[in-house]
């Protein structure tokens, strides 16, 4: 499909929205419907209408478009080079994540996002654009930005206001820059002192202390029209075995998660949670052979039909050593598809990446994976920039002051 015939698909299907603003970019047609003035959220009232364009659009996409939105990316390096090019130009990937080795200082940051942003203007679908900020160790962001008090900081005040607050500056902090998304917060309920990856990234240890301050943490994000992606489904909090190295085993029942683990996640989906992502952890009472990020039985059995979330459903990073000592990266991406799962995080190796591409493409020519179950993934990823209003906007300039001013404040307030 050329890239005049979409142009002209989604100038039938957002015709009116051209005649409104006709020096419009062609890819907001689909995103930004919901948009005011202020470029705030707003409520939609036409929901059938829209999903019938948005299924209309996806209708005419290439598989390759498709396939390319059920993956978010990292890279190498502080510019981009050939092999990001040919992932954005020609696998038409759907986002990206950031890490420290990405990033040198602001100005150099956001020219890296403008720069993937200008790349991807060919794509009828903007780009996610993704970092960990969390707050105390967990954090991406140069030195210029003032350091956030870690979550368990948070959660030990437990005032909501504050709480809310810290979210908006975690928010305010990756806007600046040009984010749009950010795997934040933690709804762990971290009840294991022995836990060697959770530990403060949690704002407690008990089901109250997390929900309370994390879902206002998520509010907080949100405030700042920034994706909250909240983590790490169905609970990583009584590990003993960091899923970056290996696989963690959680010998419970469903019951003795749904009275602790789910509970903070069952309240996000009550507050209508932008995105889930599910970890590396084996649960043997609940399925035996497949850890979460693979397990019918964890995503779509427990996520998706018992807690009812419709919402997007993204992967702890396929290259960590739970996966990649245990699993082909490529097998692990369609399985974790094929149980319910929407996007692909493979934060590091190119290779990696075009692997999984690859298989997932071979998947659905041998009808492993239908192309209706991919296009109701896509459906899912959409929506969910087109409810942020996702657009491919260039940051002319980076002011990093008001969010350090706002630091300094929320510093002061909980000495």
């Amino acid at each position: 499909m050329t890239n005049s015939y979409k142009r002209k698909v989604i100038i039938l299907l957002f015709g009116l929205m051209l005649i409104v603003s006709s020096c419009r970019n062609k890819k907001e047609d689909i995103i930004d419907d919901n948009k005011q003035d202020d470029g705030k959220v707003v409520e939609d009232n036409t929901e059938d209408k829209d999903k019938d364009e948005v299924k209309e659009f996806i209708k005419n996409m290439t598989i390759d478009e498709k396939i390319g939105q059920l993956m978010i990316v990292g890279l190498d390096g502080t510019e981009i080079d050939e092999n990001i090019k040919y992932m954005i130009e020609k696998k038409h990937i759907g986002g990206f994540i950031l890490f420290k080795n990405n990033i040198v200082n602001a100005e150099q940051t956001a020219e890296l996002l403008n720069t993937l942003k200008e790349t991807n203007n060919s794509n009828p679908l903007p780009l996610f654009l993704s970092v960990d900020e969390e707050g105390g160790n967990v954090y991406r962001l140069p030195q210029e930005f003032l350091k956030m008090p870690a979550a368990r900081k948070i959660g030990d005040i437990n005032d909501e206001k504050i709480s809310l607050e810290y979210g908006k500056i975690l928010g305010m902090r990756i806007k600046s820059l040009g984010f749009n998304m950010d795997f934040a917060p933690v709804l762990d309920v971290n009840s294991n002192p022995n836990n060697p990856v959770i530990g403060n990234r949690a704002f407690g240890f008990t089901v109250d202390i997390v929900a309370d301050n994390g879902l206002q943490a998520m509010k907080g994000i949100n405030s700042e029209n920034i994706v909250s992606i909240v983590k790490h489904f169905p609970g990583h909090g009584d590990t003993a075995t960091d899923s970056h190295i290996k696989l963690p085993v959680v010998d419970k029942e469903l019951k003795e998660l749904e009275s602790l683990e789910l509970i903070p996640f069952a309240k996000a989906i009550a507050e209508n949670v932008d995105g889930i992502m599910v970890a590396h952890i084996l649960f043997p009472k609940i399925d035996g052979d497949n850890p979460s990020t693979i397990s019918k039985a964890i995503i779509d059995d427990m996520l998706r039909e018992k807690l009812a979330y419709d919402g997007v459903v993204i992967s702890d990073d396929m290259t960590m050593g739970a996966i990649m000592e245990n699993y082909g990266i490529e097998d692990a991406s369609v399985r974790f598809l094929k149980a319910g799962g929407d996007i692909v995080l493979v934060c590091h190796g190119y290779d990696n990446q075009i692997k999984v591409i690859d298989k997932i493409r071979e998947e659905v020519e041998n009808g492993g994976i239908t192309e209706g179950e991919i296009d109701e993934k896509v459906e899912r990823i959409i929506k969910l920039k087109r409810k942020y209003n996702i657009e491919d906007n260039l940051i002319d300039k980076v002011d990093i002051e008001p969010v350090n001013a706002m630091t300094r404040g929320l510093l002061d307030e909980i000495k």
